[in-house]
């Protein structure tokens, strides 16, 4: 009997998989007609729009995206949306990868990609890093991809807006923002649209960038302390990416509005503030879902006693009940903000003819 053969590695795998020993074949003359034998034509799904960064910002007009960011909240608060808890993959303690899905019926059919690297701003990269996918509701076709990284910082920065211009006392002239990222310039941007505030103070750990924020607006000055920039303040805005609470009761004043996005990795607000305020949030679920869907500083939390923004914009709520009341919005970011914001750059891309169109 004679010794026994082995095949070669390469040769067992080609026989065992298919679509490898068709890299060898690829160049033979009939190897197209053995594909479609093999795998029947499908048809192709359509063309898909591609947005870069720089398409995205200017397309998409803040104004418009503040009274859109709305509506969506109230459609959410309808009950009529589908949308998931955020879901994650985390890389160590050194970030995350995030997908969110929604359907808001109307507005879009959406996913969202996001990672988020804090010490990204050392590299001089952000720190939230995004692509948004946009379906048609009624075949599920990809019709859109674009850049999400501005979509999530200034979406992030409006909705906190939309609930300041809902819950912060109408005679509000001092704003105070804690951190000088891009949530920080998003906050900026989106705040004073809100209400005509005749003081903004800017706080951050770091020194040149708060200088650097601070020089966008004329009413803006750096505090040199996130007390410093509290104490006095009719709205405080926490825009941080800190892991422990930035800042203390005692240091807010009767009838403040206290806002809070930042806290991904840890709490941005400390429990004893959290238990003195009204709490109102995107949805209730900030308290019911562990973090990065839920937020830190709500776990344990009776859900029932938070409200949503989209119940007060819709009247079935109350929002602020007195001048001296603190109010706080907790915020872990929303698809439906996404599938708001999304939505107008792309009905605006399409009627610009604006973007690349690839095809599928």
């Amino acid at each position: 009997m004679g010794a026994a053969t082995r095949e070669a590695p390469g040769d067992a795998i080609s026989k065992s998989h298919p679509r490898r020993r068709f890299a060898r074949r690829e160049n033979h003359p009939g190897f197209s007609s053995y594909l479609i034998r093999v795998f029947p034509h499908t048809p192709a799904v359509g063309e898909l729009l591609y947005l870069s960064r720089a398409d995205v910002e200017r397309l998409l007009d803040v104004d418009s995206m503040l009274d859109a960011l709305g509506e969506a909240l109230v459609v959410f608060s309808s009950g009529i949306t589908s949308v998931p808890p955020r879901s994650a993959a985390r890389v160590g303690d050194r970030g995350l990868v995030g997908v969110m899905a929604g359907y808001v019926p109307g507005i879009a059919l959406e996913v969202k990609l996001v990672s988020v690297f804090p010490a990204n701003h050392h590299r001089g990269v952000p720190s939230h890093q995004g692509l948004i996918t946009i379906f048609d509701e009624d075949t599920g076709t990809p019709l859109a991809v674009m850049d999400g990284t501005y979509i999530t910082a200034i979406r992030t920065g409006g909705t906190a807006a939309v609930a300041a211009r809902l819950l912060a006392r109408e005679d509000a002239s001092v704003l105070a923002i804690l951190g000088a990222g891009v949530q920080g310039g998003a906050h900026l941007e989106t705040f004073t649209r809100v209400r005509d505030f005749k003081e903004v103070r800017i706080a951050s750990r770091n020194a040149d960038s708060a200088k650097a924020l601070a020089a966008r607006h004329p009413r803006a000055r750096v505090a040199q302390s996130f007390e410093a920039a509290v104490r006095g303040a009719d709205v405080v805005a926490c825009c941080t990416d800190a892991r422990e609470p930035i800042l203390h009761r005692d240091w807010l004043k009767p009838g403040v509005h206290l806002s809070s996005v930042g806290g991904t990795f840890g709490p941005e607000l400390d429990a004893a503030t959290i238990a003195a305020g009204r709490v109102f949030v995107e949805w209730r679920g900030a308290a019911t879902n562990p973090p990065p869907a839920g937020a830190a500083e709500l776990q344990g939390i009776d859900a029932g006693t938070l409200t949503e923004v989209g119940e007060v914009l819709a009247g079935t709520k109350p929002g602020r009940m007195s001048s001296d009341e603190l109010t706080i919005y907790k915020s872990t970011g929303h698809a439906v903000e996404d599938a708001a914001a999304a939505r107008l750059v792309y009905d605006r891309a399409k009627a610009e003819g604006a973007g690349v169109t690839l095809q599928l």
